[in-house]
């Protein structure tokens, strides 16, 4: 039987990533696209003629997350096994601007969705992108029995889906999952999250296309990981024998200025030189720390993150030179995972 899984957020960084290891994996993969006067598929083209994929399949669906009916249809329609809702706005800095949306689509989605799967009396599994900006103000190291203090809208808009997901688990007897996954980032990742900005950044003050760059709080401690490795996490919380929730990370903690220092210096530049402070970058409420602790993920899913922030900033700088080079025509990376075999 091929297995069918429906992918929320499926033209992001995550979703990307997602659909490729899916396909690779031999699922018939649907995707949720919001409808525009342009295309934003840039990072899934590549799995339209992907050889590892040619035998699986993909399909996109215009819809929404502020859409119940819609949404109800396509989860009729598709009848999944498998459901991975990544969609949001997710960028924590822009939430302070725009609460509203962030909580009606980052929050309110998460239900919107789980009542159609509800409505629809689909026999699925449910997995609910969660993040470590639960933690917020709790001091570090995180795991799943860390209490919560989120310290923006994103963060307060991820807890209502946290538990939202964590009710719908326990009221209707559902496989639903909470993915709390620390920050995991790539060549795919936004250009205006900050460990993308900086690897753009350096490339192009490499090739003499930028003199400085602007930032803002360079004490913020992460635990900075590889996308590419957390959603094999993913898949693997939904072939769990029970639901439960698991913290994805590297249990590793680098400053902001520990990756300006590891980017910069492979191309053997000082960011110093480089990097000027713009208070405008400043959160309202920052977060100072947030290191997390996967020990039960490597316990009960055997899964661990194997690529770190110095290998990262790497991958990531290596991919945006060659972006550049190439005049924005090759920027999808190629995971080289075993896993993904």
């Amino acid at each position: 039987m091929t297995k069918r899984a429906l992918i929320t957020g499926i033209t992001g960084q995550d979703g990307s990533y997602l659909a490729e290891l899916l396909l690779r994996k031999g699922y018939e993969v649907h995707g949720l696209v919001r409808r525009s006067s342009s295309f934003n598929t840039s990072r899934i083209d590549h799995l339209y003629t992907d050889s590892h994929a040619k035998d699986a399949r993909l399909f996109l669906h215009s819809c929404d997350l502020s859409d119940s009916a819609r949404l109800a249809g396509v989860i009729r329609d598709i009848a999944p096994h498998e459901v991975y809702n990544l969609a949001a706005q997710s960028h924590v800095r822009v939430s302070f601007d725009e609460p509203e949306y962030t909580a009606d689509i980052t929050g309110t989605g998460t239900v919107r969705l789980l009542d159609a799967i509800r409505l629809a009396g689909v026999d699925t599994r449910f997995y609910q992108a969660s993040s470590s900006e639960l933690y917020g103000a709790t001091p570090p190291p995180q795991d799943e029995n860390t209490p919560f203090y989120p310290r923006s809208p994103y963060g307060v808009a991820k807890l209502y889906s946290y538990w939202i997901t964590k009710n719908y688990r326990e009221a209707y007897d559902m496989f639903a999952v909470n993915g709390i996954l620390f920050n995991h980032e790539s060549p795919r990742r936004g250009e205006t999250f900050v460990t993308r900005k900086i690897t753009r950044a350096v490339a192009a003050i490499s090739m003499g296309r930028q003199n400085e760059l602007w930032m803002g709080n360079l004490d913020a401690v992460r635990d900075w990981g590889y996308a590419a490795e957390y959603v094999e996490g993913m898949w693997r919380m939904l072939q769990n024998d029970t639901p439960e929730d698991f913290v994805l990370s590297t249990n590793t903690s680098y400053t902001v200025r520990d990756f300006l220092e590891l980017a910069f210096s492979h191309v053997g530049l000082n960011w110093q030189d480089y990097v000027h402070f713009d208070e405008r970058y400043l959160r309202p409420t920052e977060v100072d720390a947030l290191i997390g602790d996967s020990t039960k993920a490597k316990t009960q899913l055997g899964w661990e993150a194997t690529v770190h922030p110095p290998e990262l900033a790497k991958i990531m700088v290596e991919a945006d030179i060659k972006y550049l080079e190439t005049g924005g025509t090759h920027w999808i990376d190629t995971p080289k995972l075993a896993s993904w075999n």
